[in-house]
């Protein structure tokens, strides 16, 4: 039971973290330029709607968690396995040189231009500052609402453990967020994008299989071996890209 929770609760938080501190950075850089009203609410109506995003989700998962087909957890394990992918890819990418990596600070500082851009607040209610918050916080949130409702996707007791991960991740950051009031570019962000891709990437095989009917020689433990072999292909692709890229390649992120 501990393994179970804690395999939904670990990735959901350190997935979460890393996109409430990509949120943050935008919140705070609408809050440095144009007051802390208007981004606060606008935080607070985008977690109103992942609330409701993930409930509607969530719910039946709870409540008919024993009459689930297999062909269920073969899409869960599908989902995440591209999921995973995806993340992973950038991961990989970004370390053999071929993408920039991740940079809080310049995109905090590009947020901040656009902003100023606009001009002033207004004296009574800022709607640009609302609306940037907002979907700052539901454009980064859908995809913690994602990864929450999948490894949720056990029963309920692993989907609470799951919103938990997120949940601890969110105070965790507006935490550190409300003592510096600055971009969060101390977190390792693009180290924790590469583990957790790898660790979706691991739990779409191993559930994708499930669903399938393979049974695993050592049942859960057996993530452990499959995220061994994620990791070590993901090192191998890193050296044989950083090898073969011609120096000084770069790729927008967007395009990938």
């Amino acid at each position: 039971m501990f393994l179970t929770l804690a395999i939904a609760a670990v990735p959901s938080f350190l997935a979460s973290l890393v996109e409430w501190v990509e949120a943050f950075t935008i919140i705070v850089a609408v809050g440095n330029t144009r007051g802390w009203r208007a981004p606060i609410i606008g935080t607070a109506s985008g977690l109103a709607t992942l609330a409701v995003i993930v409930a509607v989700f969530g719910t039946p998962l709870i409540l008919f968690h024993d009459q689930i087909s297999q062909g269920f957890h073969i899409v869960v394990g599908v989902l995440l396995l591209l999921f995973g992918m995806r993340w992973l890819r950038k991961a990989i990418l970004r370390f053999a040189g071929i993408v920039a990596i991740h940079d809080e600070e310049l995109i905090y500082q590009r947020e901040v231009a656009e902003l100023r851009a606009q001009g002033l607040r207004p004296d009574r209610w800022d709607n640009i500052g609302f609306w940037f918050s907002y979907k700052a916080v539901l454009l980064e949130g859908l995809e913690v609402a994602f990864i929450v409702v999948a490894l949720g996707a056990q029963g309920g007791a692993a989907l609470q453990a799951a919103i938990l991960g997120a949940v601890a991740a969110f105070a965790v950051t507006t935490s550190f967020g409300a003592v510096v009031h600055k971009p969060l570019s101390f977190v390792p962000e693009n180290f924790m994008k590469f583990v957790v891709g790898a660790m979706l990437t691991t739990f779409g095989i191993f559930w994708g299989a499930e669903g399938m009917l393979v049974r695993w020689p050592l049942d859960a433990a057996s993530l452990l071996f499959i995220l061994g072999g994620v990791c070590l292909t993901s090192v191998v692709a890193v050296r044989m890209l950083a090898l073969i890229a011609p120096q000084g390649a770069r790729v927008a992120a967007r395009n990938i």
